[in-house]
């Protein structure tokens, strides 16, 4: 049976994580990581597929075809979030890129949008659809060192199967800590955890992909350096469906150590003053360090996560941001490859509406109207307003070159997240993020982090993709010029033809 978490569960997942890296509902115990059933494994047990009934059929495709009459189809249709509630008419689990590309065309034949599933987490749904054909990628999620420290990882692989790999090894993939995301949405949106500001984004740590486009064709990345460019941040559900990823491993770190502040009992003064010093804080840090300012109510829990030497300047700034709180410790440093179960979270289903809320290169860019925001997140029970540190191998320009991510000036990512236990509870806390994104808006935050979407913004093309937009549009154009795979934010072919979303 699936764990039914109470609010006060809640509040204590999100400050005992200092939030997930992509999902700050992802908090959880290493327990429901023992006694749940993997994401592959229960993702990829319908007992009844249906049989292809198409020219391209051949007896030896392991394609399944699931339809609403077919037993796991229920369990196949759930992502992440409970708000998200999505019936495909169609879900394909495939365990190879000829599985999908036979579902694309499939899809072609039956004139059906296509979505991409590989972990499930998207916010908004993305990774789902309505009467559409939904590809499940979760059998893709093979593990596999090639020498150079080159990994090869399938697209539904998720972290903690990819950290649980490669540890033991002493390898390790910059990515985030959620364990149930899936890899391959992750990496193309970019990408950013504990260790992106000391190794890069995901996305920089691709070096090649295999990929089958919009018309059921494969392709390879070693023959298109453009498309490769777009998979590294361009988003997911956009051009295709990345069956195989080839990273670059770095050495892991031998210990983490984690560092805690917490502060109560906050008023909108105090909230917005300690913001003001931990940006300032964060600023001053080194790579080998992470930290995420976690407003939760009125409560304030800091993480800062160190995997490098523990430095008398370290110190002496930790030592100076204790002023500031009512609580302060420091873990002694542990194992990596045990400390990140703590960030690897639940594997049930959440009711939670969560998106970007700007990207910042520095205080100044909110500090006009921050007080307001934090007012609403404050007094609302549910709200958690969190920022989190970039900056370091993720500014790196070199990077910028060879990559579609558009955001690398800003140093700074922030979430504005909403949870709750029952649907009549949706309403409210759904109004005060609209309420809360729309202050952002009209105080010019416009990046945005496409893995953080959101349905509220307007402007989306720019906030996502910047100046990359027409350019990513091209790559579109050559890979699915029928905008067969499409979502309602997924970049449109130069020349779009007459479908609906």
């Amino acid at each position: 049976m699936p764990k039914h978490y109470s609010r006060k569960d809640f509040l204590k997942l999100s400050a005992a994580t200092g939030a997930s890296l992509l999902l700050a509902a992802c908090g959880g115990s290493d327990k429901d990581e023992k006694n749940s059933k993997s994401e592959s494994e229960s993702e990829s047990q319908p007992s009844k597929p249906t049989a292809l009934k198409n020219s391209q059929t051949s007896s030896a495709s392991s394609l399944q075809l699931i339809t609403n009459t077919d037993a796991g189809y229920e369990e196949l249709r759930q992502g992440f979030n409970k708000r998200i509630n999505h019936h495909p008419a169609v879900i394909a689990v495939c365990k190879s890129s000829e599985d999908v590309a036979q579902a694309i065309r499939y899809a072609h034949d039956k004139n059906l949008a296509v979505a991409i599933k590989s972990g499930g987490h998207s916010m908004e749904g993305f990774s789902s659809n309505e009467q559409g054909l939904v590809i499940n990628l979760s059998k893709m999620n093979h593990v596999k060192l090639l020498g150079h420290n080159r990994v090869q990882v399938g697209p539904g692989c998720t972290l903690s199967r990819l950290y649980d790999h490669l540890l033991p090894k002493s390898l390790l993939v910059p990515a985030g800590s959620c364990g149930t995301v899936g890899v391959g949405g992750l990496t193309m949106g970019g990408g950013y955890g504990l260790f992106a500001r000391q190794y890069g984004l995901t996305c920089d740590s691709l070096l090649e992909a295999r990929f089958v486009d919009g018309n059921g064709v494969i392709h390879s990345t070693k023959n298109d350096n453009e498309l490769l460019w777009a998979l590294r941040g361009g988003g997911a559900g956009n051009f295709g469906v990345v069956t195989d990823l080839i990273f670059q491993a770095y050495p892991s770190p031998a210990r983490l150590q984690a560092h805690h502040f917490k502060a109560r009992k906050l008023n909108t003064e105090r909230a917005t003053n300690i913001l003001e010093k931990w940006f300032s804080f964060a600023a001053q840090l080194p790579s080998t360090c992470f930290s995420a300012f976690v407003q939760n109510g009125a409560t304030l829990n800091i993480l800062v996560t160190n995997s490098g030497v523990h430095s008398k300047e370290l110190q002496a700034l930790l030592q100076g941001l204790a002023k500031e709180t009512d609580e302060f410790r420091s873990d002694a440093p542990k194992e990596l490859s045990k400390v990140l179960k703590n960030y690897y979270g639940s594997l049930v289903p959440l009711y939670f509406k969560n998106s970007s809320a700007g990207l910042y290169k520095s205080f100044e860019d909110i500090q006009a109207f921050i007080p307001e925001v934090l007012e609403k997140t404050i007094h609302t029970r549910g709200m958690i307003f969190q920022v989190n540190t970039l900056g370091g191998k993720i500014a790196d320009p070199v990077l910028e070159k060879v990559s579609s991510y558009p955001h690398r000036a800003y140093h700074f990512i922030s979430e504005l997240q909403a949870y709750w236990q029952h649907p009549k509870e949706e309403e409210k806390l759904t109004q005060v993020s609209q309420e809360c994104l729309k202050i952002f808006q009209e105080h010019g935050i416009s990046a945005q982090y496409i893995n953080y979407c959101s349905l509220d913004f307007q402007n989306w093309q720019e906030a996502y993709y910047g100046k990359n937009y027409t350019r990513l549009q091209a790559v579109k154009q050559k890979y699915d010029p029928k905008n067969t795979i499409r979502h309602p934010q997924s970049i449109q072919p130069l020349y779009v033809p007459n479908k609906d979303v």
